[in-house]
């Protein structure tokens, strides 16, 4: 039976049911081949839905956020998966401590933007990320010496049966770029923030200087998956692999960046297998030069 068959009792709007969708229109890597079914959620009932009948029909799930962390297949993805849009921004403030809830869709930058503009201070490190709440809070993302880890109060979710749970920020097993998300099996949907009342011109300047810094250091001008490699307990990978003689090195158009050696970078059109073809050889230099193993921060998803 064809996928289209086992979710037509989905009642979710067909325009946002995509068959056979390139996914290199929703990476930053602008890389990928196609989902056989791609689907956008922007309510939780959606995602209910979708959860049961991919349960009923074994279909698998794949779940994507803003697309900025991951390296999809050329071979593309198999049964549905779920680009989560579930939007919300919600600020309540009580004895001085502010509390934002906010939908696990929402961009890092545009709740930035409203963090400013109600002067709350806490997220400027973290504004220029690319991604989503949701990625953000399941790879515990950082950036200038703060990680998600150090705003987050709670985090609701659900689990591919379609139970919903919470979660403390104890409960949450937040370590370098890993959470309790990277190891079991749920689905963010919405996340409460722990920040503080500050000065407009003030953070306004520190979003500023860390925008600043990016758009000096990062080769933001391709496209790229961010941070290619996590630094290692005793070493900055990126230091290694310019060491190494790797700085601007390429398979096809995939390249090591000539900015910022931590980052992969497609110079246009870049295959997933010369991005992996080329971590490959990243590794396998730095090893055999350093006798260092250095490891992806990426996520590699879909067919092999």
């Amino acid at each position: 039976m064809e996928i289209e068959d086992k979710i037509k009792n989905l009642k979710i709007p067909e325009n946002k049911i995509l068959y056979q969708e390139p996914m290199k229109k929703h990476t930053t890597f602008k890389i990928g081949g196609p989902a056989e079914c791609f689907i956008k959620i922007d309510k939780l009932e959606e995602l209910k839905k979708v959860l049961e009948v991919a349960n009923q029909n074994n279909i698998p799930i794949t779940i994507i956020g803003n697309g900025s962390n991951v390296l999809v297949s050329e071979r593309g993805i198999s049964g549905i998966t779920l680009m989560i849009k579930l939007e919300k921004i919600e600020i309540q403030t009580e004895k001085g401590a502010i509390q934002i809830t906010v939908g696990a869709g929402e961009k890092l930058g545009k709740l930035s933007q409203i963090c400013l503009q109600n002067e709350i201070t806490g997220l400027e490190e973290l504004s220029g990320i690319p991604g989503t709440i949701g990625g953000a809070v399941r790879m515990n993302a950082g950036a200038h010496g703060r990680e998600m880890k150090d705003i987050i109060k709670t985090v609701k979710c659900i689990d591919y049966q379609g139970k919903e749970k919470e979660f403390t920020n104890q409960e949450l097993e937040f370590e370098y770029r890993s959470s309790i998300f990277k190891k079991e099996k749920y689905i963010i949907t919405e996340v409460t923030l722990a920040l503080e009342k500050g000065k407009k011109e003030e953070i306004k300047a520190k979003m500023h200087e860390y925008a600043t810094y990016r758009k000096e250091k990062q080769p933001i001008e391709y496209p790229s998956a961010g941070s290619t490699f996590k630094r290692g307990n005793d070493f900055i990978t990126a230091k290694l692999i310019d060491e190494a003689g790797l700085k601007g090195y390429a398979i096809g158009d995939a390249e090591v960046s000539t900015k910022h050696s931590g980052f992969i970078i497609n110079k246009g059109h870049a295959t997933a297998d010369e991005v992996l073809a080329l971590v490959k050889y990243i590794k396998a230099t730095v090893y055999k030069k350093f006798e260092k193993k250095i490891e992806l921060e990426i996520e590699v998803i879909g067919k092999e």
